[in-house]
């Protein structure tokens, strides 16, 4: 699909536009990289004939193991009896099980939270 990025910056999102009339260069269908606060274009950048924006579907990235989760600095817990929950993203120093009415076993947020 063609692309016509006006700016390189990598965090701005990329919308789609479709022409309704013909096309040009950039094709039937091309990416436009935008500041969520830009306007919604009109017309084509290039040829000047109305488009519209299309709804896209978005890559969300989400961890899928337990490892990812803790390497970004997350802690799981999964339920494993009434009161028990074993911390399966444990890191050095904290308990693999922890226990409703034990404190001490809570895991220590200062090893993943920061200011």
């Amino acid at each position: 699909m063609p692309s016509l990025f006006k700016d390189t910056n990598e965090l701005m999102p990329i919308y789609e536009y479709e022409h309704l009339v013909g096309g040009c260069d950039l094709g039937d269908v091309f990416e436009v990289r935008q500041s969520i606060s830009d306007p919604v274009l009109n017309e084509c950048p290039q040829c000047q004939e109305p488009v519209r924006k299309l709804i896209s579907r978005t890559n969300i990235s989400t961890p899928k193991t337990n490892t990812e989760l803790k390497d970004l600095g997350f802690t799981k817990l999964v339920k494993r009896d009434d009161g028990v929950y074993e911390n399966v993203t444990a890191r050095d120093g904290d308990s693999r099980f922890v226990h409703r009415d034990r404190p001490e076993t809570l895991p220590n947020l200062k090893k993943t939270i920061s200011d």
